[in-house]
């Protein structure tokens, strides 16, 4: 994948917006209808080390990283393979 950096190799830095690419990422569309469509590339922030500056209730007990999506799309580390700056202002 040109241009993409695979998690394996290297992390965004902590509070940076990249995109993501999270395979088979289905969102719901608006409305009741029960309409989806796969969007496996999506806007996140990496937070490094999330779960433990933010201890919760939930029993996780996975990577301590977490990737913060815009709307309801957030992500667990392992869900992401790679990621990419953002590409420049026009």
């Amino acid at each position: 994948m040109a241009g993409w950096t695979s998690v394996d190799e290297a992390l965004p830095g902590d509070g940076e917006r990249v995109l993501c690419y999270v395979p088979g990422h289905t969102v719901f569309l608006p409305g009741k209808t029960g309409a989806s469509e796969l969007r496996e590339v999506v806007v996140m922030r990496f937070a490094l080390d999330f779960f433990m500056k933010n201890p919760s209730k939930t029993g996780y007990t996975g990577t301590p990283h977490f990737w913060l999506g815009e709307g309801t799309s957030n992500r667990f580390f392992h869900e992401v393979t790679h990621w990419m700056p953002l590409p420049e202002r026009p």
